[in-house]
């Protein structure tokens, strides 16, 4: 009973937030912008935003001193505008004086105040704390201080040049808090969140629903004036089933889902990658490269002489259609990955020519591999997990065809990621997703002092050439400078060879009709400040 109870109360409220909003002399209709999230959110504290779930609700109630547009240039948030001093080390940010916390009653009176620079101060000691223990304290780890001028300038000084360090400050781990609200005794951050952002928390049903309210005091506005966000709420959902939120999508009970999941990918796209003609009257699709660059890798330093040697890393690269692997297996929702590790949709990505379909090189490459060694069906064991499977039995085929023998070796996803930190495999699949969108994300997982499993080299490649690149590229503060180191050091990867990029994921997005300024980003961060409901 007490459970239908709140069910009641939780519905009642949310007919209220439509029924209210229709008669605000503003002009925006009040609507609410619905979707499902199936992984369930944890936690509304941003220092604990780790997954996407928590990342997309945490990204509605908080701002930091940067943020990123959808072609990730970094833009202003709070901070209206910094300087980096020549030397790459020492950062000035400037604080926007309108930036307010929701209102709560702990600030007193006026129950809101102004963010200023100790906010900034206190938020990243936060990130620090081994008693707070976030997983986002890997950001500050170029940081040898920080702190607050005066209220509007806060100052970060690093212990190294990092031209990527602004895109760190991006991600929502270095969003601004207010100390007085989050050490109050007995208030409970991580469920009842009190941030600047457009949208403010309102109610949080565990497993349930979360709703957040528009923010009526929010600082950013739109290009003719008028003041975000257009919606009046947001409701998220938690049904655990990525199927029934696709079918409350096609109802009409969701705007807006994410991602292609097998239970329903044929059932809403074609195999090329179009919308189904059923849908097309009521669906948008919004499509884009995704920060996400899929591959297989080789253990450079094993015991499996067969994979050590380049003809037949070389020969598995050439060996294969990546248009056609996409086509078939993805619905065309993925870039096929014929330039190197660095992806389509990353600034720096210049579409260098890698890899592509050679069966004559391919076979050619086996051919002189077998008569120098004398080995005449070279093997491979390839190391993967039930999720892809597919792929693993379509280029087993491929590389039939060429003459190599391959073995697919099925883990757990577990046991696989152990197994390839630890260097028990010599041919795994994995995956690499940006953190930030800088090319050295990518980049550092071929540079030797990254050795697995105490950092992301899980190849274990060593190349003296590579690592002189990736260092001076720390260096160079100038875009375009740093670009083209980034770009000599990938193709010293596509001439090693010690992965093999299968393709660059793609962000399918998919909306009703009446919705519209979602947009799309590489890193698929759903932001909602600037969506309209018709």
């Amino acid at each position: 009973m007490k459970s239908l109870l709140r069910y009641l109360s939780l519905t009642y409220f949310f007919l209220i937030l439509i029924s209210c909003g229709k008669n605000q002399s503003d002009g925006n209709d009040a609507l609410v912008f619905r979707y499902n999230e199936s992984a369930n959110i944890a936690t509304l504290d941003p220092a604990f935003a780790k997954s996407q779930n928590v990342i997309w609700a945490c990204h509605q109630l908080f701002n930091g001193l940067v943020q990123l547009d959808d072609s990730l240039h970094i833009q202003p948030d709070i901070a209206k505008e910094w300087t980096i001093s020549e030397d790459g080390l020492t950062y000035h940010f400037t604080l926007r004086n309108d930036v307010y916390f929701h209102k709560n009653q702990l600030f007193g009176v006026d129950s809101t105040r102004t963010v200023i620079a100790t906010d900034f101060e206190y938020s990243l000691n936060r990130l620090k704390s081994e008693k707070v223990a976030s997983p986002g304290g890997w950001i500050l780890q170029n940081v040898a201080e920080f702190k607050a001028v005066n209220d509007t300038l806060f100052k970060i000084q690093l212990t190294q040049p990092f031209p990527a360090f602004l895109g760190l400050l991006s991600m929502k781990y270095a969003s601004v808090v207010p100390k007085e609200v989050m050490e109050s005794p007995n208030y409970d951050f991580r469920t009842k969140p009190i941030g600047t952002g457009p949208f403010q928390f309102k109610i949080w049903e565990e497993n349930v629903k979360l709703v957040l309210r528009r923010n009526p005091i929010y600082f950013e506005k739109d290009k003719k004036g008028l003041q975000l966000p257009y919606l009046e709420a947001v409701a998220i959902t938690f049904l655990p089933d990525k199927q029934s939120g696709f079918l409350a999508f096609i109802q009409g009970k969701l705007d807006f889902i994410s991602g292609l999941d097998p239970s329903y990918k044929d059932e809403i796209l074609t195999q090329k990658g179009d919308l189904q003609p059923k849908y097309a009257k009521e669906v948008n699709l919004i499509s884009g490269p995704y920060l996400n660059t899929e591959y297989l890798g080789f253990r450079m330093d094993g015991s499996d002489k067969t994979v050590l040697d380049k003809r037949i890393r070389q020969a598995l690269n050439y060996g294969f259609d990546r248009a056609k692997m996409i086509t078939y297996l993805r619905n065309n929702m993925g870039i096929p990955a014929t330039s190197g590790v660095i992806p389509s949709g990353m600034p720096s990505f210049n579409g260098q020519l890698g890899y592509d379909f050679n069966a004559e090189k391919a076979k050619s490459l086996v051919v002189d591999y077998s008569l120098e060694t004398g080995i005449k069906k070279p093997k491979v064991i390839l190391s993967t997990n039930a999720t892809y499977i597919d792929i693993a039995e379509f280029l087993q085929r491929e590389w039939q065809k060429i003459g190599l023998e391959v073995e697919i070796d099925v883990n757990p996803p577990s046991t696989l990621r152990q197994a390839i930190a630890t260097g028990k495999v010599s041919f795994f699949r994995a995956s690499w997703i940006a953190d930030y969108p800088d090319a050295e994300n990518y980049l550092s997982l071929f540079y030797s002092k990254n050795f697995a499993p105490n950092g992301p080299n899980y190849t274990h490649f060593s190349n003296a050439a590579f690592d002189a690149l990736y260092e001076k590229a720390f260096l160079e503060t100038d875009d375009a400078k740093r670009f083209d180191l980034y770009q000599q050091m990938d193709k010293i990867i596509i001439d090693e060879a010690p992965i093999i990029p299968l393709f660059y994921d793609k962000v399918a997005r998919f909306t009703r009709k009446n919705v519209s300024g979602l947009g799309i980003n590489p890193l698929n961060l759903l932001s909602l400040k600037n969506v309209k409901k018709e």
